[in-house]
């Protein structure tokens, strides 16, 4: 079994989907490298998109469709400037044309890229082909696979992604248990090792406090936007309301005024549980809105994480920059196991796979950073998890908004009482392990019947009058 590194699995990315936007992207990538370096003699005249199952069907909601444009035109969703997304993809629409190998390619979305609704018995419910034409020639053809969290492969090959192995594998929460002990490490420390199997431990060290800084600027932007989310569903932002209440309209001018001020207002209770909840939802409307976000380890679920760490960062005691990394890399590790055993795409597992995943992730970090046993921890992420298995990925209009974004906050809360719970708990009590709810995770996510795996066809995405068309 391949080795991950936590930093493919929590990583930047842009809204509003890891596997509907981010995946399509990479691919597209791809294709046109694949284009340009082994056919850069070869006139491409056309090029064509196909998007098949849970692509086709909640494609325009997730935006696979822009992913693709973009893809294709030779930009990277980690630094494109994500304000210029709509303007960019509008000039391509009114141009008919895109640019390849150096030339001006026809290409019109409208015609070219095609939503098939009805082939069945696909080899992987996310599936895209892009094909180049010389005239009514084919070129080039390649069908990709997208699989949850950005990760990508192509079609009858192995995964886009090889490490060589790390220096002590964990493929399961045993492996990773039975290291520690064997080497008498916390699982940060063990993680941090493994990681520098790939690079060097200031590398490390460097990549997970510059995706703090991420985390931190997402939900800051969120909390500073208020307006009505894109899509056609018309959802009013909540975040910035929610944050101008808890703040009683107090004004700042820059992120560090604000974060002085969240962190001197009431810490009882309730305080807290809306502060969560708000540094989630403004993560997740940044999300929805083709924003930069940290994907962690999906973007429907991307606000998990974050409003975690925010919340231990403002509301525990004297949090150091150590304890945040030792989040990050204890977080990331949780979700490699996922990855590994079971999957992180809703359209293979429904939203148990990627809320249901994050929140095992954050838990796992909160009980490391709040003094848990290496035990406890692992006992932490499967409390998550436990307790979101069966859960659906239901959009309503295809679109990463009802029920996504709040399900972020909830994911959030099970999450710290998770940790609670395994802190106050002895792990040798426990009946199940995380080895052992990965594995319902993935069987549950087998029997789960295909329309609640991210195709709008089930759940709230049936159940509520809005015009999908619009959408």
């Amino acid at each position: 079994m391949e080795s991950i590194s936590i930093f493919d699995i929590i990583k930047v990315g842009i809204g509003p989907s890891s596997s509907h936007t981010m995946g399509p992207w990479k691919a597209a990538s791809l294709f046109i490298a694949t284009l340009e370096s082994n056919y850069a003699n070869q006139e491409i005249t056309a090029v064509k998109v196909i998007l098949y199952g849970s692509l086709a069907k909640t494609g325009k909601g997730h935006g696979t469709d822009i992913a693709s444009i973009l893809g294709l035109n030779g930009e990277d969703y980690k630094t494109i400037d994500t304000k210029k997304v709509n303007s960019i993809v509008a000039q391509i629409k009114e141009d008919k044309r895109i640019s390849i190998n150096k030339k001006e390619v026809k290409f019109d979305p409208q015609q070219d890229i095609i939503f098939d609704y009805d082939t069945k018995e696909l080899p992987h419910p996310n599936r895209i082909t892009f094909i180049a034409y010389n005239d009514k020639k084919v070129v080039l053809e390649k069908s990709y696979h997208s699989l949850g969290g950005g990760f990508i492969t192509e079609e009858g090959l192995t995964e886009v992604h090889v490490l060589k192995a790390s220096k002590y594998p964990c493929h399961s929460a045993a492996d990773l248990l039975e290291n520690c002990k064997k080497l008498n490490l916390t699982i940060p420390q063990l993680v941090k090792l493994n990681e520098e199997s790939w690079t060097s431990e200031k590398e490390v060290v460097e990549k997970c406090l510059y995706l703090w800084k991420e985390m931190q600027d997402c939900i800051y932007r969120g909390v500073c936007t208020k307006g009505e989310l894109p899509g056609g569903l018309h959802v009013k932002r909540r975040g910035a309301d929610l944050n101008a209440q808890l703040l009683k309209n107090s004004t700042y001018s820059n992120y560090q005024e604000w974060l002085k001020l969240v962190k001197g207002t009431a810490g009882n209770f309730i305080n807290i549980n809306k502060w969560v909840t708000c540094f989630a939802l403004a993560v997740n409307e940044e999300n929805a809105s083709f924003g930069r976000i940290i994907t962690a380890p999906t973007n429907g679920a991307a606000g998990v994480i974050p409003a975690v760490i925010m919340y231990a960062y403002c509301f525990l005691p004297d949090i150091t920059e150590k304890q945040l990394v030792d989040f990050i890399l204890t977080a990331g590790e949780i979700g490699t196991f996922y990855k590994k055993k079971a999957t992180i795409s809703a359209a293979m597992g429904g939203c148990q796979a990627e809320i249901g995943v994050s929140s095992s992730m954050a838990a796992a970090g909160l009980t490391q950073i709040m003094g848990g046993t290496n035990e406890q921890v692992v006992q932490a992420a499967e409390i998550a998890m436990e307790h979101h298995l069966g859960l659906t990925c239901d959009p309503v209009g295809g679109l990463v908004q009802i029920p996504c974004i709040e399900r972020n906050a909830m994911g959030a809360m099970k999450a710290i009482t998770a940790a609670n719970l395994a802190l106050e708990s002895n792990p040798r009590n426990a009946r199940v392990s995380l080895d052992n709810v990965i594995a319902t995770m993935w069987q549950t996510a087998k029997d789960m019947n295909e329309k609640y795996k991210e195709t709008s066809e089930g759940g709230l995405a049936v159940n509520i009058s809005v015009n999908v068309a619009e959408c």
